[in-house]
């Protein structure tokens, strides 16, 4: 009777195959309405994160009414890039950061209600992952109540969508940021 692969001798291979995650592009979106809470919100994510290498223009948002009522009309999107790479097993971690520091915001101006989302993601050179505490059938279960969000493929020469990519991720003005910070993610490795 021959015998098959030990345990051992399965360890032993598989471990040979696993390799430690790439460093990955930390990204934060901010949506809010009123100058001195994005202002405010980048301090903070800077004192948390690091220093910024790109930042966006300042975007309607306007794709969607989900945050209207709980923080008011003319909302705008703007998003971060932090210069320190990081483990992307660490966004979990820094969803429920930003997700507390969002009511610290809160708090620091004295609202009865939301006045700040922060979205923190991160960029590979093949793809843009935004964290979520919002489960879905196409969301990948992380720890701690987050999943990770697939919203954009990066290609040779362009960007690809997928079904289920929110509206605003489709822009072309999205898109190019996005392409620009991959540029610099890549010229960073």
């Amino acid at each position: 009777m021959k015998k098959g692969p030990t345990l051992f001798t399965l360890k032993k291979q598989t471990m040979a195959e696993i390799k430690p995650f790439s460093q990955v592009k930390l990204i934060c979106g901010i949506i809010a309405n009123q100058e001195g809470v994005f202002e405010k919100s980048q301090e903070h994510l800077i004192h948390l994160f690091g220093s910024v290498d790109a930042s966006s223009e300042r975007f309607p948002f306007d794709f969607t009414d989900y945050y209207k009522k709980q923080m008011g009309p003319r909302l705008k999107r703007t998003f971060l890039s932090f210069t320190q790479l990081i483990s992307p097993e660490k966004i979990s971690e820094i969803k429920i950061q930003t997700n507390g520091l969002e009511e610290k915001i809160k708090s620091e101006f004295r609202a009865k209600r939301r006045v700040v989302n922060l979205d923190p993601g991160y960029l590979t050179s093949s793809a843009l992952i935004m964290a979520t505490a919002k489960d879905y059938s196409h969301r990948i279960p992380l720890q701690h109540g987050i999943y990770a969000h697939l919203e954009l493929m990066f290609k040779k020469n362009h960007v690809e969508t997928l079904s289920w990519t929110y509206p605003d991720f489709k822009t072309e003005e999205y898109q190019r940021f996005f392409w620009k910070v991959r540029k610099i993610y890549l010229a960073s490795k």
